[in-house]
């Protein structure tokens, strides 16, 4: 539970208004910028993040600060990645403001997320963020693959997008971000979000996906051995595997030869094989 020492004060759709209008902010449709407006939901997300009391949480798109001041609350620190250089100078001024107790919990950097390579310490345990939703998948992928420390991410994005990393094999919408993610992490759709609760309204619904990271299948093929494999097959969905893969394994033949040793069906489609699967397969062209 969060000690009443720690409570921020929330910002709510005619304080995100008047900040807007004094950075003379109009949100862009490049960056994403879609900012929440309303408490109850960024209490949510922090609670379905799990985020407890001594970790340090990564949040990527922190806009106006919505979602970072119940971080900071719940959290020992809160590095928070801001691609946008005006509201990287003004969100430590608004956490000092609403929260000035908690102020020194928070880091800011100022650089795009899809970039960035390394973080200061400490070294996130979570991931918690209100991604953009052209950029939520490689944003994600990115960093489970560049911050080994995160165990956990909880990420609002597109509903579509959400659905479709959450997809299970033989789900019409699973594909590649089903795949990947299935990589690191036990993936699932933790709630759904109206767009009523942002500013601007988007003209889609969002969804909260939640990743439990775990170890990858057991393989001797790379990561990027098995995503290659994954690229591959999803190139042509409406492929067999046996002809999806064969400009991968370097004919249709060496395909079917590697599917078969990797007990899968040659006649299958790539939305039906889980992620163990490919991984199975992509050992073959190593092996």
């Amino acid at each position: 539970m969060t000690e009443h020492a720690d409570a921020a004060t929330l910002l709510t759709a005619p304080r995100v208004r008047e900040l807007a209008t004094q950075l003379e902010l109009r949100p862009t449709k490049q960056w994403g910028q879609n900012f929440v407006v309303d408490p109850n939901t960024v209490r949510k997300i922090v609670r379905l993040a799990g985020v407890e009391r001594h970790e340090s949480v990564v949040e990527v798109g922190p806009g106006l600060g919505s979602l970072t001041l119940p971080l900071l609350e719940s959290s020992a620190h809160v590095t928070a990645v801001e691609i946008d250089p005006r509201l990287a100078i003004r969100l430590p001024r608004t956490v000092a403001e609403l929260a000035p107790q908690l102020a020194d919990r928070l880091q800011v950097v100022q650089q795009d997320a899809m970039t960035l390579t390394e973080l200061p310490d400490p070294q996130p345990v979570a991931l918690v963020a209100n991604l953009p939703y052209n950029v939520a998948v490689p944003v994600v992928l990115s960093f489970l693959e560049r911050f080994p420390t995160l165990r956990r991410v909880l990420v609002m994005v597109q509903l579509e997008v959400a659905e479709r990393l959450a997809a299970q094999p033989g789900s019409k919408v699973y594909g590649v971000p089903s795949v990947k993610g299935a990589w690191y992490a036990d993936v699932r759709l933790a709630d759904r979000v109206g767009r009523n609760v942002f500013w601007p309204a988007p003209n889609v619904d969002s969804g909260l996906v939640s990743m439990t990271l775990r170890e990858p299948p057991a393989t001797i093929a790379s990561r990027a051995d098995v995503f290659a494999c994954v690229d591959a097959a999803f190139a042509a969905r409406r492929k067999t595997l046996r002809a999806a893969l064969a400009g991968w394994a370097g004919s249709a033949t060496e395909a079917e030869r590697m599917l078969r040793a990797a007990g899968v069906d040659p006649s299958l489609r790539g939305e039906r094989l889980t992620i163990g699967q490919f991984a199975a397969i992509a050992a073959q062209r190593i092996g």
